[in-house]
């Protein structure tokens, strides 16, 4: 049986930073966010070749164990087989190991890359197919759903299949996203959560779950109220003191902060008029930066020229503001 057949023309993708939890949606709910990796994709004669950019270009591997190439490999195993050599160029602005999505972004964009460039590729790996593969590789749901469906997401795993529902954020909601310098391994923080939890603290955990849908996405108000949780950020604080200690000095003075996923950063939901003022709270050691909401999610863009979350044309990023503005 024959192979599949590609296109001659490289790809371009360009895939979203994501923070999951949100405080209380442990491991289910996830938001886009406009800081974004960009990754071009070209199948060739032979071989592999793999240029990185930015975030992880002196420590990623440029070959097979790259995160990108083995997303890709599984993608093609899928629609039907492997090209004979790939050229990838991997321009990174997502910050690696501090909860902002960087592995699932790289998954994302693998597969997205190699549906795109498999002729036919996307009635052969349609969109559901394509979360519940990205969640395989990743492990969970949350973070790769966000990535691949932009907005605000809430993702679960039924019968043993990743699903996901999308939900647009309030226009008002202004992300501001403090990140340390030093990363947090996922596996770190996942390591000190407990086997169980008090009945009270669950029974909080879900009332401010459902009420962080309604808060996200038409009351704004009561964010502060919803982003709270019992049940995962206290038990992570020996692996990130300072960014708890951050992320209570935020909500002390009526900011909605939480963790971003697994951490080490912290994420406030503020407002326009505030979002200047909440940048500068953190002080030295922090790269502060107010980001757009991301409503598109993995994007197949041209190859030049001006995407729909880039307004300035390739290659910027996010539109940061304050010490680390754009997180470069």
């Amino acid at each position: 049986m024959a192979g599949p057949a590609f296109r001659a023309a490289a790809v371009r993708v360009r895939v979203p930073a994501t923070s999951a939890n949100l405080g209380p949606g442990f491991d289910a709910f996830g938001l886009a966010l406009g800081l974004y990796d960009d990754v071009v994709v070209r199948v060739a004669d032979s071989g592999l070749h793999v240029d990185i950019a930015g975030e992880g270009a002196d420590t990623l591997p440029r070959d097979e164990k790259h995160l990108i190439v083995r997303s890709l490999r599984t993608a093609f195993d899928l629609l039907g087989g492997q090209p004979r050599g790939l050229e990838i160029v991997c321009a990174n602005r997502i910050p690696h190991g501090r909860g902002l999505g960087s592995s699932s972004a790289a998954i994302c964009a693998g597969i997205t890359a190699a549906r795109a460039v498999t002729i036919g590729g996307p009635d052969k790996l349609d969109d559901a197919a394509l979360l519940e593969l990205a969640t395989e590789i990743e492990g969970h749901p949350d973070n790769v759903a966000a990535c691949l469906m932009g907005g605000f997401t809430l993702a679960w795993t039924e019968a043993g299949a990743a699903r996901a529902v999308r939900m647009d954020p309030a226009a008002s909601v202004v992300p501001v996203v403090f990140v340390p310098g030093q990363p947090l391994l996922t596996e770190t923080a996942r390591g000190l959560l407990p086997r169980s939890v008090p009945h009270v603290d669950a029974a909080t955990n879900a009332g401010r779950a459902a009420l962080l849908v309604e808060a996200l996405t038409r009351r704004p108000e009561l964010l502060l109220t919803a982003t709270e949780d019992r049940i995962h950020q206290e038990y992570r604080a020996p692996a990130m003191e300072e960014s708890l200690a951050l992320m209570h000095r935020l909500r002390s003075d009526g900011v909605p902060a939480v963790i971003s996923g697994a951490g080490p950063t912290v994420l406030a939901l503020t407002e326009e008029a505030q979002a200047e003022k909440v940048a500068q709270v953190a002080g030295e050691g922090w790269a502060a930066a107010r980001l757009a909401l991301d409503a598109n999610g993995a994007a197949v863009l041209p190859l030049t020229g001006k995407g729909p979350a880039d307004p300035g044309g390739a290659p910027a990023a996010g539109q940061g503001t304050g010490p680390g503005a754009g997180l470069r």
